[in-house]
C-alpha cells in the first residue's frame, strides 16, 4: 500500500498540471505586442518606413479598410506570438501583396507570402477571401500589390526590421 500513495500523489500532481495548463490557454488570447514594434525594414537593399503599424485587435481588424494605398504604402501587423494569422481584403480599396514574416529580434524571414490579393468591396464581408499561411509568422506586411515583385520579395527572403 505505502507504494501507491507515490504514484497517487503523481497522478494527482499530474492531472493538476494538466488542468492549469488548459485553463491558461482557454484564457490567454493575443495581449499587447510587448518588443518595441519596428518602424522600417529593410529588404534587399532597400530601406521603407511602416505608415501604418497595428498591434492590437482593433488595428488589426481594421488595417488598410477604407485607406488611400499608393505605391509607398506599408502597413505592418504585429503579433505576439508566431501562429497562423488570417488576413482578408474587406473594404481595403486596392489589390495588396501581403507578406507573412517570422521575425526574431530585428532578422526575419519571409515565410508566405500572397500577390495581388484583390479587394473585396462588397456590404456582406463573409463573401470575401480568406488568406491563411501554411507557415506561422508573428508580423505580416502588406503594400500595393506588386510590391514584392519590384523588391524581388519571396518565400525565403530575409528582412531586416528598424
Amino acid at each position: 500500500m505505502a507504494a501507491s500513495r507515490p504514484m497517487i500523489i503523481a497522478v494527482a500532481a499530474g492531472v493538476a498540471l494538466v488542468v492549469i495548463y488548459s485553463v491558461y490557454v482557454a484564457t490567454s488570447g493575443p495581449g499587447p505586442v510587448a518588443t518595441p514594434v519596428p518602424s522600417s525594414f529593410t529588404v534587399n537593399g532597400r530601406t521603407y518606413p511602416f505608415n501604418y503599424t497595428a498591434t492590437n485587435q482593433a488595428q488589426w481588424e481594421k488595417g488598410l479598410m477604407n485607406k488611400v494605398v499608393t505605391n509607398a504604402t506599408t502597413m505592418l501587423f504585429a503579433f505576439p506570438y508566431f501562429s497562423h494569422w488570417q488576413f482578408w481584403m474587406f473594404d481595403t480599396p486596392t489589390s495588396l501583396d501581403i507578406v507573412w514574416v517570422n521575425a526574431t529580434g530585428n532578422s526575419a524571414r519571409v515565410v508566405y507570402l500572397v500577390t495581388s490579393a484583390p479587394p473585396c468591396l462588397t456590404s456582406d464581408s463573409d463573401t470575401c477571401a480568406r488568406y491563411t499561411p501554411t507557415a506561422q509568422a508573428n508580423y505580416v506586411i502588406e503594400a500595393k500589390a506588386g510590391f514584392a515583385a519590384a523588391n524581388e520579395i519571396t518565400v525565403g527572403s530575409s528582412i531586416h526590421f528598424g
